[in-house]
């Protein structure tokens, strides 16, 4: 299927259906629809051809998730890119993938103006509102301007079919460990997502998305099976918890999605328990690793609707998952000794366990998380060497080190790069976050390993508590100690009012080292 493919189902079963709402404005399948030709013509009428990447620099909003089926109609390729990088990292992605044009909000003429002059390969800049572009960046086309050219809706490229190794989206994996990549989706890897997604978890009637994450990343390509059931996408422009609420009862939302940072500041909002939540079907979570106590928490205080997502940018979103019904035993009771688990390998995915050599580890052993299937991308764009690093043996290599229990579940202890080697023994650093989570005066915390003269490296705990609590080092120690072999126990604890977080909500543990190997503390 094309990207197109998702919106024309959802047209074809009702026209003036609403399918992308955002400030009380509701534009229908049929405008949507009628939209995205009209920038496709724009796209082949400037010359950008099949193939061709453009980027979508913008906030969440209906304009610019429309340009990404006007993209598909030219048969190009969509790139989103998250305005929340730094200019120096979306330049370096844009150049690296060699994007011909460059759709953008005028809200970021600045940063836009900082990427055109390193990237002399954009030939095509459109700013979709026109605020401040004119003076920031002189050699943009309006939006409306830009559309207004010769041609009709329907002369569009790219009409015919798509096949299923066609790339349709480059998805930036983010920088925060070293240099961006992008990874190259293809239309299968997306129709296997739809697919996986809409058989994963309930669906019933004409579904209402609730997108408050960036449409750039998980949150925009969840709108896929929601379009190829003919539902309405509620976009808010700010991720606003308040308004999150008022919205979900307002639209009788029955789908949204949320990183666990945000479900963690949800839960401790006063206005949470008087909220009309009792149209959700499906509250996904994912991006990151959830305390298993606050995921108790969460279902008891929202209803039992969580559903997780276990992906990458590699295999988007649906490696494994955990529906809303897996939370519950069959007398009700909650499912605890399942909550800090990634879900279950989807049937169109093969997951195994692989141990340093390359061969593959029985239930219960601890070794890198490995996939394979439809759900993989083709590649990384220009970068044969991490291709084939990512790939080797015939599997995609997450980064991921994990375990599968008896059940068949997933259980992900922590990124290859995390795991602390000290006293020659190794500790997982998601097993002491999840145990320090129990606590009830932490709200999150990040544990690393830092240099240590006698044992190699020192367990360190960073905690972030909840608004008003107090707890002592020592006591943080003894709590960790009474749940972990005292070597996993932290060393060092550490209090910060805030962790730092990338764009879209992960920790950055290598700024916390960073911080912390330079003496800063809090």
């Amino acid at each position: 299927m094309r990207l197109t493919d998702y919106l024309d189902k959802g047209a074809s079963l009702g026209p003036g259906a609403p399918c992308l709402t955002m400030n009380g404005r509701t534009r229908s399948y049929a405008e949507v629809q009628r939209l995205s030709r009209i920038i496709g013509s724009a796209l082949a009428r400037s010359g950008i051809l099949p193939g061709d990447r453009v980027a979508v620099l913008s906030g969440n909003d209906p304009m610019a998730f429309a340009c990404a089926f006007g993209i598909a109609r030219a048969g190009a390729v969509w790139c989103p890119v998250n305005p929340g990088n730094e200019a120096a990292e979306n330049s370096q992605l844009i150049r690296m993938l060699e994007c011909s044009c460059l759709i953008f909000s005028g809200a970021f003429g600045s940063l836009v103006a900082q990427i055109a002059s390193s990237v002399p390969g954009l030939r095509l800049l459109v700013c979709l509102d026109g605020t401040g572009s004119a003076d920031v960046v002189p050699d943009a086309i309006g939006f409306r301007q830009w559309l207004d050219g010769p041609g009709q809706a329907d002369d569009v490229l790219g009409a015919g079919g798509t096949s299923a190794d066609e790339v349709v989206m480059i998805a930036p994996t983010g920088g925060t460990t070293g240099r961006p990549k992008g990874a190259m989706l293809t239309a299968c890897n997306l129709e296997t997502m739809t697919a996986l997604t809409l058989m994963s978890y309930p669906f019933s009637g004409r579904p209402v998305y609730l997108a408050l994450a960036s449409l750039s990343h998980a949150a925009g390509v969840l709108c896929l099976p929601v379009m190829a059931l003919g539902g309405e996408i509620v976009i808010m422009p700010e991720p606003d918890l308040a308004e999150f609420l008022a919205l979900i009862g307002q639209y009788q939302v029955t789908h949204a999605f949320l990183p666990p940072a945000l479900i963690y500041r949800l839960l401790d909002r006063p206005d949470l328990a008087g909220a009309d939540l009792s149209s959700l079907q499906c509250l996904w979570y994912g991006a990151g690793p959830m305390s298993s106590a606050r995921l108790a928490e969460a279902v008891r205080a929202i209803g039992p609707v969580l559903g997780q997502l276990f992906g990458q940018a590699e295999a988007p979103l649906v490696i494994c998952t955990m529906a809303p019904a897996e939370y519950l035993m069959a007398d009700g009771n909650l499912a605890l000794e399942r909550f800090s688990s990634a879900g279950r390998p989807t049937p169109l995915t093969t997951v195994a366990i692989m141990s340093g050599d390359g061969s593959a580890l029985p239930v219960g052993r601890r070794g890198e998380i490995v996939v394979s299937g439809p759900l993989v991308m083709a590649g990384y764009y220009g970068d044969e060497k991490a291709t084939a690093e990512a790939s080797r043996d015939g599997w995609h290599h997450t980064g991921d080190v994990g375990y599968f229990d008896a059940d068949n579940y997933l259980y992900i202890v922590d990124r290859t790069r995390d795991v602390i080697i000290t006293g020659g023994f190794s500790v997982y650093s998601a097993e002491v976050e999840h145990a320090l989570l129990e606590h009830p005066a932490i709200h999150d915390c990040a544990v690393v390993g830092l240099p240590d003269p006698e044992c190699g490296e020192r367990v360190t705990a960073v905690l972030q508590l909840r608004r008003g609590a107090a707890v002592s080092a020592a006591d943080v120690r003894a709590f960790a100690a009474s749940r972990l072999d005292g070597i996993k126990a932290p060393a060092q604890v550490e209090f910060w009012a805030d962790l730092p977080r990338s764009s879209l909500g992960k920790v950055l543990k290598a700024e916390i080292r960073a911080r912390l190997s330079g003496g800063e503390s809090s």
